[in-house]
């Protein structure tokens, strides 16, 4: 005796007393349009070159996971051979999880954020000629808020091939240790009939200071430098 009553024709009953369809359209479209006003002028804010600010976060409704002290980030990108710097020399895409993040920030501590941080791998990045970034906010007083990572994360033994880099010593330790293992390998019996100690440790010297001079050569002609100058550099022959 009774159809059954369709949800969907009585929601629209119920926007149809609230307002029309052409004044819902507009309304729509001007929210969509604000939306992507703001969207561009953050991701405008995070390509170009921006001065030194501090961002004034309220601190309640901070994540303490999120927060990290210079020296955290300066450890990071010396171990695992990093750079930090302004978000505008990032030279990829940022993504619209991103995007996102940094709108939900801005609107629930009520500020715009500026002076955007990015820690990424050089190849990363537009340097000047002298796989998983992460976005950074700065707080003050050597604090940041990280604010979103995308990408691939790095390499299982990165932190292992960027050791000897590190500093002069592990340089040299690392140097060392490859002119014992190729000495161990080298057929001594074709050099002389009677290998002793001595031979031994005449090869290793001359292999250790072969290896020593194509690594001085190699970084003077490239103009490298240690982990420890270079992760906030902004020149990519560092």
């Amino acid at each position: 005796m009774f159809s059954r009553t369709n949800i969907e024709i009585q929601l629209l009953k119920y926007r149809t007393k609230r307002i029309d369809e052409q004044s819902i359209i507009d309304e729509v479209q001007k929210i969509f349009s604000e939306n992507e006003n703001k969207r561009k002028e953050i991701v405008s804010t995070l390509t170009e070159d921006d001065i030194e600010a501090v961002n004034h976060l309220n601190f309640d409704l901070l994540h303490s996971e999120q927060i990290f002290h210079i020296d955290d980030i300066k450890g990071l990108c010396i171990n695992y051979r990093l750079r930090f710097l302004g978000s505008h020399h990032f030279k990829g895409d940022f993504p619209e999880e991103a995007i996102s993040e940094i709108r939900h920030l801005e609107n629930s501590h009520d500020i715009t954020l500026r002076n955007f941080k990015i820690v990424a791998p050089a190849k990363l990045l537009k340097l000047e000629n002298a796989d998983d970034p992460l976005l950074f906010a700065p707080m003050g007083n050597d604090y940041y808020y990280l604010i979103h990572k995308w990408g691939r994360d790095l390499h299982p033994f990165r932190k292992l091939l960027m050791w000897p880099y590190k500093s002069l010593d592990n340089l040299v330790f690392m140097v060392m240790v490859l002119s014992v293992l190729l000495t161990s390998i080298v057929p001594m019996h074709w050099l002389t009939p009677h290998p002793g100690i001595g031979e031994y440790l005449f090869l290793a010297f001359f292999i250790f200071t072969g290896m020593g001079g194509m690594v001085i050569l190699y970084g003077f002609s490239k103009g490298k430098n240690f982990n420890g100058a270079i992760w906030k550099s902004k020149y990519y022959n560092a």
